[in-house]
């Protein structure tokens, strides 16, 4: 999928780019050249990157943003999107498994797109390794919290069946002291993190069905948050052919 950086550089796509006049014509005339990404009219040289003409500073930057992601305040950023938009797709997941009764893949999709395009947003359009680790696993971890409240139905359920009158009216517990309360956090979150996998080995043949949702739910998600492929070449006199080798990629 192709995204630009940011919205500066919004006709300047990565990974395919349609520039705004055929090649060689009066795009790199001796009139000048227009750098798709600022708007800036050049006069004496430009850069070709993804066949889109851009002035040096903007190569510059694309350079940068392409670069892995190595500060960890952007990446901190990400895990705060990412987190946000994985409990979004969570609810969306589970509103449509408890209305359909269904498992439907493309809200798998949907939340792969939707945690990758948080993550995009929180790093100004970054890619990267890490990125796509981070992407892959909120989409996991967004699966399994949709699959929570069904997993503690059927466990309420059972222990209704199973549970003796005088049991059914014993008094309530008391409120859970802070110690207590993480306990059960944890527990959550190991639950969680657990319910997709015994949903897939707990249900074979048909398990097989929800991995594939999972897996393209979590494909999604990793290509959205690939670092951007730049191919450069130039600097390019204006007037002249674009024709030299690529320099970086």
């Amino acid at each position: 999928m192709a995204m630009s950086p940011d919205s500066s550089s919004a006709d300047l796509q990565f990974d395919t780019v349609v520039p705004s006049q055929p090649s060689g014509l009066s795009l790199h005339s001796s009139a000048g050249v227009t750098c798709r990404s600022c708007g800036t009219t050049l006069t004496d040289e430009y850069y070709d990157v993804n066949s889109v003409s851009v002035c040096d500073q903007c190569r510059t930057r694309l350079e940068a943003m392409a670069a892995p992601l190595q500060a960890w305040g952007p990446f901190v950023r990400a895990i705060l999107f990412g987190v946000g938009a994985a409990i979004a797709g969570a609810v969306l997941y589970y509103a449509v498994i408890a209305i359909t009764n269904l498992e439907i893949g493309i809200v798998a999709i949907a939340i792969g797109y939707m945690v990758g395009y948080a993550i995009r947003r929180a790093t100004g359009g970054r890619g990267g390794r890490r990125l796509q680790i981070l992407a892959v696993a909120l989409t996991y971890w967004s699966v399994g919290l949709a699959y929570t409240p069904l997993a503690f139905k059927e466990i309420a359920k059972q222990e209704r069946s199973t549970a003796s009158p005088a049991e059914s009216t014993q008094t309530p517990d008391r409120p859970m002291s802070g110690g207590r309360l993480v306990v059960a956090l944890a527990v959550v979150t190991a639950l969680t993190l657990a319910l997709p996998v015994l949903s897939v080995f707990g249900s074979l043949p048909g398990g097989l069905i929800t991995a594939l949702i999972m897996f393209f739910g979590m494909s999604q998600a990793w290509r959205m948050t690939a670092a951007p492929r730049l191919v450069i070449s130039g600097p390019f006199r204006i007037g002249a052919t674009p024709d030299a080798p690529a320099v970086s990629s």
